[in-house]
């Protein structure tokens, strides 16, 4: 699972946010897919530029996941590379482009579990709930010192 963190979350929310106001969505579009739209916002580059780098080489994002290297100069492994470094693992690009991670399905309400890869609802409802997680993890991990958490003493 993704490393939690401030940039991950707000990129999984601005990308959901997009989707669910209009963006472009199209599933069998290497940059306005699932992966497509959260590689927009986290690297800045528009849908044309991804598809154009990934169809430097073959496959779905799946198959580029796959064939990823980080010694390559490849434009569609340096897209990678970025979301990588921005927090994501491999196997949750392959989990976003069939919205299969099962810790994430898990939190949804059973009659919403089943989702339809292509359908941008769908993709909304799993980029939502995946930012949730996270932000959960994250604050999870934050510890304040005692002195905090110590009511204040008022002098008088």
């Amino acid at each position: 699972m993704a490393r939690p963190n401030l940039q991950l979350i707000d990129a999984l929310r601005r990308t959901a946010r997009k989707l669910k106001e209009g963006a472009p969505y199209q599933w069998g579009h290497m940059g306005g897919c699932n992966c497509g739209n959260l590689a927009q916002e986290l690297t800045k580059l528009n849908k044309d530029q991804i598809h154009a780098y990934a169809m430097q080489r073959y496959g779905d994002w799946n198959e580029q996941v796959d064939d990823y290297c980080t010694a390559s100069l490849m434009p569609i492994d340096l897209v990678i590379s970025e979301m990588l470094g921005a927090g994501l693992m491999l196997e949750d690009l392959k989990h976003l482009e069939k919205l299969s991670d099962r810790e994430i399905l898990k939190r949804l309400p059973a009659e919403r579990r089943y989702l339809k890869h292509n359908l941008r609802d769908d993709v909304v409802l799993y980029m939502t709930e995946w930012a949730n997680l996270l932000e959960e993890q994250l604050l999870a991990r934050i510890q304040l010192p005692d002195s905090v958490l110590e009511p204040a003493t008022v002098t008088v």
